[in-house]
């Protein structure tokens, strides 16, 4: 049965231009049909940084897909009428904002837009809404009010639902008809702002695509998730919160806010592992009603053929820097921050290079990763591909290496190429994969869909991965992927699984014992323990499991887990991987065809359509209608 609802407002701080995470689910689900079919409009709102030229270019840019229809920055106001214009107005002369309201496109649909720039706002009614903070949740701004980031969006949030209300968008519908969604801590204080201005009048979605205490946690440790999962795990069954477990963390704002979100009509949470960090923060959290609402992967069927096609073009990109063609093509597309663990990548390709020599192969692995989102110029790169062969080589002190660039060539990428026989790492420090932004020395017909397209492994194996899109992504093309214990997106490939089995597209495995491939949270069993069958495309390293003797017995043993802990249990683990990696790679066509259909089968059951239909707007019709 299907539930139709007149009005959903997104609160996001990618409201105007897609920039992570975040801007993926908003992607995929704002251009899904069903989501189109039953949600009659939708408003994203969120901030515009004025102050900042780069970002503003990047909100007009062609390929953004904005069409501004008012702004006071922009001196646009058309296809707008004089009542609305003179509404929007006002909010920015009582607010001392600016206002950007326009259409976005998301794939074949299009959605409006609305933003406000609070670069001077008026200080008064921000310190109006931090009282309703403190007085109605227990927030105290004071103790924040150094940050940025947290004064950004306790300012624009009055001004956001001010226009809305300019705009007209609610007018004669029910408070059952209309919902903001905060996605993130940063969306929330939109929601508060409508509980502020008409409580019971609208309902209100918190969707936590990470739990940023959590992550906080195990960043910032040098146990990483091998202390904090467990510490976590050891809570659980003690019925211990996390301020208990690691001391109260009210210090940190997005700890503060996010604890308020239990304010809201309900909580989506994108994988199990974060509604499991959600429950440990203790409270009413503990017992409430979490959905799950995973994120979904854009789905594409490709034949062997293809997935050839592209590999060949990577293999003779390897040949040209590297001199060889090699038997498999290993990838990890990545942002270059701490999370992603790189360093775990080069422990299991020194594992897997033992293997390859004994075997008489070879091996590549490609990472896309750059500390300057913005890509460099495509003459810098030509003058580092002439002068010292990039991007094999690098340098530290031309604007080549910046920020974590440096430290994970330097100490991890160049020590393995100079001690590995059989494969190599490249290291492409840019944003994009095409000649024209990756140098002359790549294929002139290749394209950023055939890192995708054509990988045999895709690594990903994060200390904190909230859920993991990139990583399971090339899947549908026929290649594995290896990923941590705690990366989210493992309960839906679960799910997943279980669905296939049942259809017979699947066969479950045999139980070994061993625990290879297991989810660790939130502690269930995979059916059939069906991961660790040679053949299936998701390799699971656990960096969570300790040998007996090590083994904590209560979350104080646990917090006792430090760096190198972690680093014995990634160096004996890591062989463990790289052993079921080898195992998998398919060494026939035919068993690239197997993985493929067993890869596209996962993803129909994974798409943006799929979890849309089946998670999202359910969640969304159920607070409606109670």
């Amino acid at each position: 049965m299907t539930y139709s609802i007149p009005l959903v407002i997104h609160a996001t701080h990618e409201a105007g231009a897609k920039v992570g995470g975040i801007g993926s689910v908003l992607d995929g689900i704002l251009s899904a049909k069903s989501y189109n079919r039953q949600v009659g409009r939708t408003i994203l709102v969120g901030p515009m940084f004025g102050w900042d030229p780069v970002q503003m270019e990047r909100l007009t840019d062609a390929g953004n897909g904005v069409q501004i229809l008012y702004s006071s920055l922009h001196g646009i106001r058309y296809d707008v009428s004089e009542t609305v214009q003179q509404a929007l107005l006002t909010v920015e002369r009582t607010f001392k904002v600016a206002l950007l309201y326009g259409r976005r496109r998301f794939g074949d649909a299009e959605h409006e837009i609305l933003l406000v720039d609070a670069s001077s706002p008026d200080l008064g009614h921000v310190e109006k809404f931090s009282y309703f903070l403190w007085e109605t949740y227990g927030v105290e701004s004071f103790r924040y009010n150094y940050d940025f980031e947290y004064n950004l969006y306790m300012s624009i949030a009055q001004p956001l639902f001010a226009g809305l209300k300019a705009l007209g968008v609610d007018e004669g519908l029910a408070p059952h008809e209309r919902v903001i969604i905060a996605h993130e801590w940063l969306g929330l204080p939109v929601a508060f702002a409508a509980q502020l201005n008409e409580p019971e009048q609208w309902r209100t979605v918190f969707y936590a695509h990470e739990v940023a205490t959590a992550r906080l946690l195990v960043e910032s440790h040098a146990g990483h998730d091998t202390r904090f999962y467990n510490a976590m795990l050891r809570a659980r069954e003690s019925h211990l919160p996390l301020d208990t477990v690691f001391g109260e963390q009210d210090t940190f704002f997005k700890h503060a806010v996010v604890r308020q979100a239990i304010h809201c009509d309900a909580i989506f949470a994108v994988s199990d592992t974060v509604r499991e960090e959600l429950r440990f923060l203790g409270g009413p959290f503990a017992n409430c009603r979490i959905d799950l609402v995973y994120n979904g992967i854009r789905a594409e069927a490709i034949e062997v053929g293809d997935h050839l096609d592209s590999k060949r073009r990577l293999q003779a990109y390897c040949k040209t820097l590297l001199g060889f063609e090699p038997d498999y093509v290993f990838t990890h597309v990545t942002r270059l921050v701490h999370s992603k663990a790189l360093w775990r990548d080069v422990l299991v390709m020194t594992q897997l290079d033992r293997l390859l020599e004994s075997a008489g192969e070879r091996a590549v692995l490609f990472v896309l990763a750059t500390s300057e989102p913005a890509g460099r110029l495509a003459e810098q790169v030509e003058s580092w591909e002439s002068l010292y062969g990039w991007p094999v080589g690098h340098r530290g002190d031309n604007g080549d290496l910046v920020g974590d660039e440096a430290p994970f060539f330097f100490d991890g990428v160049e020590p393995f190429n100079h001690a590995a026989s059989s494969s190599k790492i490249v290291f492409v420090n840019q944003f994009g994969w095409s000649r024209d932004q990756c140098g002359m020395r790549m294929p002139a017909d290749m394209v950023f869909g055939d890192i995708r397209r054509g990988s045999d492994l895709e690594f990903g194996q994060s200390i904190y991965e909230p859920f993991g899109i990139s990583q399971i992504e090339p899947l549908q093309f026929g290649a594995l992927s290896c990923v941590s214990s705690v990366c989210g997106c493992i309960g839906f490939v679960q799910q997943a699984a279980a669905v296939l089995v049942e259809q017979g597209v699947l066969a479950a495995g045999e139980q070994d014992g061993q625990g290879e491939g297991r989810i660790i949270l939130p502690g269930g069993e995979l059916l059939g323990n069906v991961f660790a069958d040679k053949g299936f495309p998701l390799v699971v390293a656990d960096y969570l499991g300790l040998p007996e003797e090590q083994m904590p017995g209560s979350p104080r043993d646990a917090l006792d887990i430090d760096g190198a802990t972690r680093g014995g249990i990634e160096a004996r683990n890591s062989r463990g991987c790289a052993g079921q990696i080898y195992e998998s790679l398919p060494s026939s066509r035919e068993q690239m065809a197997e993985l493929l259909r067993l890869g596209n089968a996962l993803a129909g059951c994974m798409s943006w359509e799929s979890v849309v239909e089946t998670s999202f707007l359910p969640g969304l019709a159920r607070i409606c209608q109670e």
